[in-house]
């Protein structure tokens, strides 16, 4: 037979499911895939209870239900002071995911350089590839994660159509600074760059940090497509709701893009999603609360067992530096032994670059319950200890 699509055949399984499979083989706390243990709020998942029997659960528009659609315009005023048009500026989608594969298929064409920053979540460089786009990677990098703003500017060239960014960042948990934004800003006018936009963690910014969307930034409002998340602001990953603001222009090809990838979304999700987003402000600051009070629980138990924990600026990720622990391996490695010996999954932070890759950084995901996050400290204390105990012996008897 002819071969298959090269894109996706072979592609690796992503480091995430891999890491879930060790961790249920293996009875591991998972703090290696992103997702809280607990679900959302209830009240949002009963007014989807509700929707679903109340019905209709026929085709919901294309576009979204409005109500939904003006949620989300409403919150783009309300968080930013963005004035949207709900009916020619915003699209649901079945996921954060599904958002970024209607925009790439609409609007690139073969041979459009499309700038990607690393670490980069997986799904960006093959759905970049199977559009026809060709990768131009710019890295970020540990400690510090900051932008080499020479770099971000030799990156454009005349063939750039666009540039991808996360922010705040995931494995990062960097939040783009406002320098780096309006550079990139600055940039993608004088190039003639769509901007395209993931910021499914707008939510989720510590020590007092506000989110700024690069759409926000003067001149950019007609070039930026800005994409968002249910599973993420509503802690409801599962239900796949995501939604893309944009201008008609751009709206307008990447509907026809997501009319023959899902069509539309679950009725019922969409209008929980809607009530969700309208809630008053106590639920928005409480989520970030909670999640930086997690943070700093994490962070400060990994860091009395030796890790060198990164700054975590947002997102619900930790990255750690494991070349302290003293431990051989790489992050890959070092992260199985983890899931079979001690029982903890992590995720090796190499798994989000393309190629010459750090070896010593590994993620851990800090979005579940309390009692977890100790019970899986406990663990690695225990260990880190047991791994050491033999070198002390060793030494004691020479």
């Amino acid at each position: 037979m002819k071969p298959t699509n090269p894109v996706f055949t072979g592609l690796p399984t992503t480091i995430f499911e891999t890491m879930s499979r060790l961790a249920i083989a293996h009875g591991a706390i998972n703090l290696g895939q992103g997702f809280p243990d607990v679900d959302g709020p209830e009240d949002v998942r009963r007014m989807a209870a509700d929707a679903l029997m109340l019905g209709p659960n026929q085709y919901p528009p294309m576009l979204g239900l409005p109500e939904l659609r003006q949620a989300v315009a409403a919150s783009n005023k309300r968080f930013y002071g963005l004035d949207v048009d709900w009916q020619t500026e915003v699209m649901v989608t079945s996921g954060a995911t599904e958002a970024l594969a209607d925009t790439l298929l609409a609007l690139l064409e073969p041979g459009d350089e499309v700038i990607l920053v690393e670490p980069l979540y997986d799904c960006y460089l093959p759905l970049v590839k199977r559009a026809g786009g060709i990768p131009v990677r710019l890295r970020v990098t540990p400690p510090d994660w900051r932008l080499n703003l020479r770099a971000l500017e030799d990156a454009f060239t005349e063939n750039t159509k666009a540039i991808l960014i996360n922010n705040p960042m995931n494995p990062a948990g960097k939040v783009f600074s406002v320098e780096e934004l309006e550079a990139i800003a600055r940039l993608c006018l004088e190039h003639g760059v769509y901007a395209i936009c993931d910021e499914v963690y707008e939510h989720l910014l510590f020590d007092g940090r506000r989110h700024l969307p690069l759409m926000a930034i003067e001149g950019m409002r007609e070039r930026t497509v800005r994409i968002g998340s249910a599973g993420k602001t509503l802690s409801l990953t599962g239900w796949k709701v995501g939604y893309i603001t944009a201008a008609p222009k751009l709206l307008e090809p990447i509907a026809k893009a997501h009319q023959f990838v899902t069509f539309t979304t679950p009725p019922n999700l969409q209008r929980a999603v809607a009530y969700g987003l309208g809630k008053d402000d106590s639920y928005f600051t409480g989520l970030c609360d909670e999640m930086q009070a997690k943070r700093d629980r994490i962070a400060s138990g990994l860091a009395a067992l030796g890790f060198g924990v990164l700054p975590c600026e947002g997102t619900y990720f930790a990255t750690c530096d494991i070349s302290p622990l003293g431990i051989e391996g790489n992050d890959a490695e070092i992260c199985r032994l983890m899931v079979e010996e001690a029982g903890v999954a992590a995720v090796p932070v190499s798994a989000f670059y393309v190629a010459d890759a750090p070896t010593n950084f590994i993620r851990f995901c800090f979005c579940k319950q309390d009692a977890v996050i100790d019970a899986a400290l406990e663990r690695l204390g225990a260990w880190i200890a047991g791994r050491a105990a033999p070198s002390l012996a060793i030494a004691g008897e020479a």
